[in-house]
């Protein structure tokens, strides 16, 4: 039995910190825009789970006293119609807004990779009618196609989530199938079929493994517009419904008082427009990580 000394396993912590330092350093040169990305993600995730430690008001507590205050040292955000601290607002719009892109980007990709790669391995009958039936769906705009679901659902924000994630499925099935036709020509995967290995077998464990490197970058770049149709469905109404705290239904209020009260949907808009962009940045950083045929991002 071999054992450590304490001297060694300081030797090996300070060569992992700088291991892991040295690759900071080296995305950092690499990549800058990456990093930017995701600190602006990192904190995103920090508003969620930590939005009421961060909130300092009850984001629907009504306060007429208070109303359409400006932007001050108190409500760094201002206040709304009826008196609710827009900072607090903000904050908790998070939850509902960045939450539901989360959970969007789950399902979606989860239905949509199982039935590309499932596509892909069956072939046939089953290949064309799927490929058929994502065509029909990709051939409809998108932002269209969801309101259509979402107006048919009913207006609230599960509903809305489902109608995107359901608008978003074809994209994940047309890009699994096209990995998983080029994976089952690999040697492995012909050398599992000879020993008898089951189509479920070879999708779990040679197909799945080996295709998630694009699927990762392609739910990283759609988080952004996830958010931002989301966004958009609440700021019609079919989205969170009153008084749910969510940036697109916070843009939809202010709206009425953009001449006098600007705050009130400048601050919900910049929310969007930050969280998306980082999206963005760090779905192209880890593109580029992800690609070596990829020079670093400019």
């Amino acid at each position: 039995m071999t054992m450590t000394v304490p001297g060694e396993r300081s030797l090996t912590a300070l060569a992992m910190l700088r291991s892991r330092l040295h690759f900071l350093w080296y995305l950092t040169r690499r990549s800058p825009l990456t990093v930017v990305g995701f600190l602006i993600i990192l904190l995103v995730i920090i508003m969620v789970i930590g939005a009421p430690l961060i909130a300092p008001y009850d984001p629907n507590k009504v306060m007429l006293s208070s109303r359409l205050l400006p932007p001050s040292s108190i409500h760094w955000f201002g206040t709304d119609e009826v008196g609710r601290d827009l900072f607090s607002r903000v904050v908790y719009g998070s939850r509902a807004s960045c939450g539901a892109a989360f959970m969007i980007v789950f399902i979606s990709m989860s239905v949509g990779v199982f039935l590309g790669c499932l596509s892909g391995v069956v072939g046939g009958m089953f290949d064309s009618a799927m490929m058929r039936t994502m065509d029909v769906v990709l051939a409809l705009p998108a932002l269209v196609l969801a309101m259509a679901l979402a107006a048919a659902l009913g207006p609230s924000l599960f509903n809305s989530m489902l109608a995107v994630a359901i608008v978003r499925i074809p994209a994940y099935v047309r890009l699994s199938r096209g990995q998983t036709l080029s994976l089952r020509e690999r040697i492995f995967v012909k050398a599992s079929r000879t020993f008898g290995a089951s189509n479920l077998y070879i999708l779990r464990w040679h197909l799945l493994p080996n295709a998630l490197s694009p699927l990762i970058v392609q739910a990283t770049l759609d988080l952004g517009g996830i958010v931002l149709i989301a966004a958009a469905l609440s700021f019609i109404g079919l989205g969170a419904q009153p008084p749910t705290a969510e940036w697109g239904a916070l843009v939809s209020s202010g709206r009425s008082f953009i001449l006098d009260q600007w705050w009130y949907g400048t601050f919900p808009g910049l929310a969007i427009l930050v969280t998306a962009m980082g999206c963005n940045l760090l779905g192209d950083g880890i593109r580029d990580m992800l690609d070596p045929r990829l020079g670093p991002s400019e």
